[in-house]
């Protein structure tokens, strides 16, 4: 038997809300999106907090995302999110999943955050919480500015490609490693590991879970960084046991979706 790992999906699972969305409001004051941008992805954050995001709302923002960031300055990115970090992100990590993410590595099992979000916002998330790896979305860079190519979409099938390359090269044990998500979309990435969880589910993958007999955990507590440490253990776990850019590309899918569906004529 090989070393196991435990694979986190990041919005709605780790933290409270979307990680690309939450970053919409610096990246209009720097520049990088339009005031329309920003009303659309406010629209998409209700939307995606009422009913999370399809296979195919995902799909479309792929080719828009590459149109959205091309030309922007990579640095000038992760320079936001760096200074908006602590005040947009923090806040919004569940108390749940930070106690969960620990409990994981004092077992001697590596932690992956797994999310469909640019690496430059995954992974200084991960260095919240003390983890190192994650598979993301990679966007192209020339010259340090994004070129409109994608590299690497991290959605759905490729979520699972990603994992096993990593598991291949360090020799996890998949069908005894662990899975997190909310979304059915991610039902590849649950499907891949031998224990799958779900966690604040969609109404898909509550009915998955339910036929598979795998257990569903509500997280309800997001709480800052400083208090978790000062008031550990904050939340027992066992207490809950019933792109760059790409949110905001999710958010612009969404919102053409629902108004669309709105203002078109009766039948």
């Amino acid at each position: 038997m090989g070393r196991s790992a435990a694979f986190f999906d990041l919005d709605k699972t780790v933290i409270a809300k979307s990680s690309a969305l939450a970053f919409g409001r610096p990246f209009y004051r720097d520049g990088l999106i339009t005031r329309r941008d920003v009303v659309k992805s406010a629209y998409a954050q209700l939307m995606f907090r009422l009913g999370g995001s399809d296979e195919q709302t995902m799909a479309r923002t792929r080719d828009y995302l590459a149109a959205l960031c091309k030309g922007w300055q990579v640095e000038q990115v992760r320079q936001i999110v760096a200074e908006t970090l602590h005040e947009l992100i923090n806040p919004y990590v569940y108390a749940e999943a930070a106690a969960l993410i620990e409990e994981h590595q004092a077992a001697g099992r590596d932690v992956v955050l797994v999310s469909a979000s640019g690496e430059e916002m995954v992974r200084p998330i991960g260095a919240l919480l003390g983890v190192t790896d994650v598979i993301a979305t990679r966007m192209a860079v020339v010259d340090g500015h994004y070129s409109g190519e994608i590299e690497f979409y991290a959605a759905g099938p490729a979520k699972v490609d990603a994992v096993g390359e990593l598991a291949l090269e360090r020799g996890y044990d998949l069908t005894n490693s662990y899975a997190y998500s909310d979304s059915y979309t991610d039902r590849p990435l649950l499907e891949c590991v031998g224990r799958p969880t779900a966690v604040n589910p969609d109404r898909q993958l509550r009915k998955l879970a339910a036929e598979n007999s795998w257990p569903v955990l509500e997280f309800r507590h997001p709480i800052p960084l400083g208090r978790r440490l000062r008031d550990r253990p904050a939340v027992p776990v066992a207490a809950a046991a019933l792109g760059v850019g790409v949110g905001v590309a999710i958010g612009i899918a969404w919102y053409g979706r629902h108004r669309r569906t709105r203002t078109a004529p009766a039948t």
